[in-house]
């Protein structure tokens, strides 16, 4: 028997033709879905300390199941002692059952950890369909290690959708179950 995620069971049996239903489409085609999800931390202290890349890539290698990459600065900047290919954060970007996976990990264990977690804002829409919002710490994440973190570091999470409209991307998300504020 092949493994199937759960939230991409529950995409095809639930939420597409309830979508599907709520907003009129006449194929299932038209029915948004999310196409990749991309996580990025910026690390501005790495100019001066390599190691914090790569404790950085080991975490989100090993919060997303997916090899991190570093990513390089393009130009030159005296004002942040910044050169031309330094490298200056990370980022990885999760298609398919791995992004099922982390959504689900996101929804049920990790923004739940979250100190004084009321839900997310909704206003990190684009106008296009994607949503992007930060999370503060990447310690709400249970593979990380507690005791081998060396600096709490941010992320910035974008859900890329094939939704039209915010309004559409956002019934999308809250019917996977993501908590938004009321």
């Amino acid at each position: 028997m092949n493994y199937a995620p759960r939230l991409r069971a529950k995409y095809f049996d639930e939420i597409a033709p309830k979508l599907m239903k709520h907003f009129e489409y006449s194929s299932v085609m038209q029915v948004p879905r999310i196409t990749k999800i991309c996580i990025n931390q910026g690390l501005g202290k790495a100019t001066a300390d390599k190691k914090i890349i790569d404790a950085a890539v080991d975490e989100l290698t090993n919060i997303t199941g997916q090899k991190a990459i570093a990513t390089v600065s393009t130009k030159d900047i005296s004002n942040f002692k910044l050169r031309k290919g330094v490298p200056i954060g990370t980022k990885v970007t999760l298609r398919s059952d791995r992004m099922y996976e982390f959504l689900d990990k996101l929804i049920a264990v990790a923004l739940p950890r979250t100190r004084d977690f009321r839900g997310v804002k909704s206003s990190g829409f684009d106008g296009r369909g994607n949503f992007t919002f930060g999370v503060k710490e990447q310690i709400i994440f249970p593979e990380i290690d507690l005791d081998k973190i060396k600096q709490i570091n941010g992320m910035d999470i974008t859900f890329v959708t094939t939704a039209k409209t915010n309004e559409e991307a956002k019934a999308l998300l809250e019917e996977f179950g993501f908590p938004f504020t009321k």
